[in-house]
């Protein structure tokens, strides 16, 4: 536990319909006082998922990997082996009831995460994600940023590209966005194992959410 609040690693991969169940459960128990907020870090087989805001075009060719609906913001991402998934379960009755405040906060714990392993990243106005700027200035993205709130309390979260299949980025135009790329830690030459990255986001994650202030947003 970390302020309150339980972690939960599995080390195996979770489908993703069952992760949904799970997490609506978690959502009703927190909302009735009955279990604590969670933190969940898995992986997940690959799948493509549409968020609220998908379109149709951005479905380019899904090939074999199965696309789903899913209730959470945002237009179609991938999943994957080796990319952390991290659903951020939180009262946001208790923690100010503001969601724009919320996906800021999700940015800058990755933003802080990233730098642990001397990464610099960034957020865009009109951008929801963490980005990277390469060397010939082109921003891929490394990080995503999906919520979703049933009576103020917070589920689906972020993720974070450590070394993923990223030809799977392909078969959609990620997030809507067209002008842009997607890269990872293993991409970018950092050859961090999921242990280090855990690590990271757990001694990260109270520096973004526990009410201090967040150096990396306006």
């Amino acid at each position: 536990m970390t302020n309150g609040v339980e972690w939960k690693i599995d080390k195996h991969s979770v489908a993703y319909d069952e992760a949904v169940r799970t997490m609506e459960s978690r959502v009703a128990g927190i909302r009735a006082g009955t279990t604590r907020e969670l933190v969940w870090l898995l992986e997940h087989p690959p799948i493509y998922t549409a968020g609220t805001s998908a379109q149709p075009e951005d479905l380019v060719a899904s090939g074999n990997i199965p696309v789903v609906p899913t209730g959470r913001g945002g237009a179609y991402t991938y999943h994957g082996p080796g990319q952390r998934v991290a659903y951020v379960l939180l009262d946001l009755s208790h923690r100010g009831r503001d969601v724009r405040r919320h996906v800021d906060r999700l940015q800058d714990w990755l933003i802080r995460t990233l730098a642990r392993f001397g990464v610099s990243a960034e957020f865009r106005a009109g951008r929801v994600g963490v980005w990277v700027v390469r060397r010939d200035g082109r921003e891929d993205k490394i990080g995503a940023i999906g919520v979703r709130l049933r009576h103020w309390v917070s589920y689906h979260g972020a993720s974070l590209n450590v070394n993923p299949d990223l030809s799977a980025y392909g078969g959609i135009i990620p997030c809507g966005i067209r002008d842009h790329g997607v890269t990872s830690l293993h991409e970018l030459g950092i050859q961090v194992s999921m242990d280090e990255v855990d690590a990271a986001l757990k001694d990260c994650f109270s520096e973004s959410f526990e009410n201090k202030p967040c150096p990396h947003l306006p």
